[in-house]
């Protein structure tokens, strides 16, 4: 399936670490910043992370709205408080996208914790900043950016989704195959809540016992 991907955030952990693994498998990237040479310098980045990988494609770094447009399938990586803002900046050339939400509402300056948004989750959220025409999915909040970008470790982890779009969660699933972790359908939109809880979880986990790339994988499926 031929699929153009833009990671919005990508100059972050979560968003550089995904555009890593998926230019090392050949898919097509654009790295999405508000700063068009930010993300010039985090393509660099993954450039030379992935150099001699056999089919590995270089990714293209560009400004936000670039990149969304050129895309089919759009990822938001960026930190909490840019949640909105960045939704409502790109919501007109979203319409219609596949949209992949990654959005954990930790509190501030405390990761294990979260502080959710009226509407009960930041999918949710951004559902109601995109409107009905954008098909969006949640997922990718429990896998770790670090872990991502460590090309020589395997991704030995469930990729979580939520969402009310068959196909659009159809299209998050081959993005997790593609990054060589299993897909997970959690259920509709409202579920991505606990997702977030998960993440917020896991990273006290990580902090607790001193590990960096604690995931989350489902026995008996």
């Amino acid at each position: 399936m031929a699929m153009i991907v833009a990671i919005i955030g990508g100059t972050g952990s979560m968003g550089f670490g995904l555009a890593t693994r998926l230019a090392a498998g050949g898919t097509a990237v654009f790295i999405g910043s508000r700063d068009a040479a930010r993300a010039q310098e985090a393509a660099a980045r993954v450039r030379e992370a992935i150099a001699g990988t056999e089919g590995g494609l270089p990714p293209t770094g560009l400004a936000n709205g670039e990149a969304a447009a050129r895309a089919d399938v759009v990822v938001l990586t960026v930190p909490p408080p840019a949640q909105v803002r960045a939704l409502a900046e790109l919501a007109q050339v979203l319409k219609g996208k596949v949209v992949i939400d990654a959005t954990v509402s930790t509190a501030e300056g405390d990761p294990t914790r979260v502080v959710m948004p009226p509407e009960g989750a930041s999918a949710v959220r951004a559902r109601a900043v995109l409107g009905p025409e954008t098909r969006l999915v949640a997922g990718f909040h429990t896998v770790s950016g670090r872990l991502l970008s460590r090309l020589d470790r395997p991704l030995d982890c469930d990729i979580l989704l939520t969402g009310d779009d068959v196909e659009a969660k159809a299209a998050a699933a081959e993005i997790a195959r593609r990054i060589g972790a299993r897909p997970v359908d959690v259920g509709p939109l409202e579920n991505a809540g606990t997702l977030e809880r998960l993440t917020a979880m896991i990273i006290g986990m990580n902090i607790r016992l001193k590990r960096r790339h604690i995931g989350i994988r489902f026995t008996g499926l």
